[in-house]
């Protein structure tokens, strides 16, 4: 009995203290403009930070800002260093709340989605971007990356096979 609660108890630590640097995806600790932020003029560009590094390539990350009207007023390329992510914006045409959409490859390979909204309180007079081609890709696409329970299940299962084994082989045979 001490060796099965010993095995358990080694192979129950084991599993999940694995588990947690599985699940760190990056989480958004600020952005200029600020959630909620009454802006007079559009910024010129937006600027989102991170807790970990993001991960850089061509198409991983995206962020859109989006008028209240449902145009898009991102242009050009999204910019990844480090844990910032920025990307350049048009001046800004209706007064009105926009919002700032993201979704960045995480330092764990997962997408993170993601949204940040601002008010401009005075309208200016920008043209709006075309809308991107991927969007519409990106919207109908679920989050993305394999869910963990496949994981966690495997490994339940190996664990049980192991204990199993375990146990098989460390009972005396009952012959002399």
């Amino acid at each position: 009995m001490r060796r099965f609660v010993a095995v358990a108890a080694l192979s129950l630590t084991a599993l999940l203290g694995g588990a947690g640097t599985a699940l760190a995806h990056n989480v958004l600790i600020g952005s200029d403009p600020t959630e909620g932020a009454q802006l007079e003029v559009g910024p010129q560009q937006v600027r989102l930070t991170f807790d970990q590094p993001v991960r850089a390539g061509e198409g991983y990350n995206t962020v859109n800002v989006v008028g209240p009207d449902g145009t898009y007023w991102t242009d050009g390329a999204v910019q990844v260093d480090g844990t910032s992510v920025t990307a350049p914006v048009r001046q800004l045409g209706p007064a009105g709340t926009y919002t700032v959409g993201y979704r960045i490859l995480s330092a764990d390979g997962h997408p993170v989605p993601g949204k940040v909204t601002f008010t401009l309180t005075k309208p200016g007079g920008g043209t709006p971007a075309q809308p991107p081609q991927a969007q519409q890709e990106q919207q109908s696409a679920e989050s993305g990356g394999m869910p963990v329970w496949p994981w966690v299940l495997g490994a339940v299962v190996l664990v049980g096979v192991g204990l199993t084994l375990a146990l098989r082989m460390g009972r005396p045979t009952g012959k002399n």
